[in-house]
């Protein structure tokens, strides 16, 4: 099954001023993205030595506020030098938090949760033991977890849980429904926690979920997820989205008896992918 190409359906596009040749970027536009997000985003996308500022095909400066961003073609104007970020995208694949290891992250991030944090939607039949439709999410996968110690990401989580290890805090954790926690871990939906916990859909949203903000009662619980983690699957997802062409959104749904592996080796990112698959199995059943 060939990969999903993200820059399909983008209705903004971004070029340097001075050489319309070449796409820089782009965004799939969707409710809630505004003038000032845009700037963020291209602040993610770039790394600037100087000032700079968009306009637009009329040459019109682009304010930073609070204005809807519109479709259309963007320009970066600056006379200082600037370079596209290399900060690595980590692949990942939609993935049940299954196994030994995840046993407790999940009841914990359950308990705390109760209901999709995104969407509203409650657990209704929880209290009868039936989670149906409802899943604890990562944050940062768990199949990252060498890249999670190296850089030490587990400095932010302040309840780390009994075993496990820190990458499987309730402080890593969301409860999504199910067709919510696919598009989050493919990176098409994100929470801004620098935009009051916007909710933000890089592809189109047939779930009437972009631009709502998380509920002030979620955001007030003490073990709620922490703002950097946000943070970093926000990077992220504006990363695999905008930059250049996008980076490949790769099926899961492989049918019974196909060639999963042949079909892995024979696409884009055949070894972050092989690697991804195999750590995202054991993981889950380490310690």
């Amino acid at each position: 099954m060939p990969a999903v190409n993200r820059s399909a359906g983008r209705n903004v596009h971004l070029y340097k001023a001075n050489d319309l040749t070449e796409v820089r970027g782009g965004l799939v536009l969707t409710n809630g993205i505004t003038n000032s997000n845009f700037y963020s985003m291209v602040e993610i996308l770039f790394i600037f030595t100087g000032t700079f500022f968009l306009q637009d095909e009329r040459n019109a400066p682009i304010p930073r506020d609070s204005n809807p961003l519109q479709p259309g073609n963007y320009y970066i104007v600056t006379t200082d030098s600037f370079s596209i970020n290399d900060e690595p995208w980590l692949a990942r694949m939609f993935s049940h938090s299954t196994g030994t290891r995840t046993i407790a992250f999940c009841d914990a991030v359950r308990s705390r949760d109760r209901r999709c944090i995104i969407t509203g939607e409650e657990a209704v039949n929880a209290e009868f033991g039936s989670w149906t439709g409802f899943e604890a999410a990562h944050i940062f996968p768990l199949a990252h977890e060498g890249h999670w110690i190296q850089y030490n990401f587990d400095r932010w989580i302040t309840k780390s849980p009994v075993n496990g290890g820190s990458i499987n805090s309730m402080q890593n954790g969301l409860l999504l429904g199910a067709g919510i926690h696919q598009l989050f871990d493919h990176y098409e939906v994100s929470i801004n926690p620098d935009d009051n916990y916007k909710v933000v859909c890089f592809t189109r949203d047939g779930k009437n979920i972009a631009g709502k903000h998380l509920d002030q009662t979620f955001l007030n619980h003490p073990d709620r997820p922490v703002d950097q983690l946000l943070r970093w699957h926000f990077r992220q997802a504006v990363l695999a989205n905008m930059r250049g062409a996008g980076v490949p959104a790769f099926e899961h749904d492989f049918p019974p008896g196909s060639d999963m592996v042949g079909e892995i080796l024979g696409g884009p990112m055949a070894a972050e992918r092989m690697e991804f698959e195999l750590f995202s199995r054991l993981a889950v059943h380490g310690e």
